[in-house]
């Protein structure tokens, strides 16, 4: 059973940074079935966006309002996600959640088909 555990969240001013962290306990990809690792968000009244995702074959993807100033990666185990968000801005509050799944495309995973959610981690961006 996969278990994802999120860390690194917390308060910043606009422009800031902080890089999030996803435990992915018993996680390994699985051909077509679990294909993609990634980062989701949900700022308070709104729906739940794909944000960054990453490809077994270490492709990655992002949501075009993110471009430029969030990059994902793993380590070399597979079993940590990171989120490196940089130049944050007050819109960039919301829960983070890490997720898993599966992707048609490895240049789609930031829009995964979610199979396992993390319990998410609270990003603050003040101005």
């Amino acid at each position: 059973q996969v278990h994802l555990v999120e860390s690194g969240g917390g308060s910043v001013q606009a422009g800031g940074s902080l890089r999030l962290s996803c435990a992915a306990s018993g996680f390994s990809y699985n051909g077509y079935i679990r294909n993609c690792l990634g980062w989701f968000r949900q700022a308070p009244g709104g729906l739940r966006e794909g944000v960054a995702g990453i490809n077994s074959d270490g492709s990655t993807s992002y949501a075009d309002s993110v471009k430029g100033r969030f990059t994902i990666s793993q380590n070399n185990a597979k079993n940590t996600l990171y989120l490196q968000m940089n130049s944050l801005k007050p819109e960039d509050t919301a829960m983070y959640y890490c997720a898993t799944g599966w992707s048609g495309s490895a240049s789609d995973c930031y829009t995964m088909a979610v199979n396992i959610w993390g319990q998410g981690t609270q990003v603050t961006v003040s101005s």
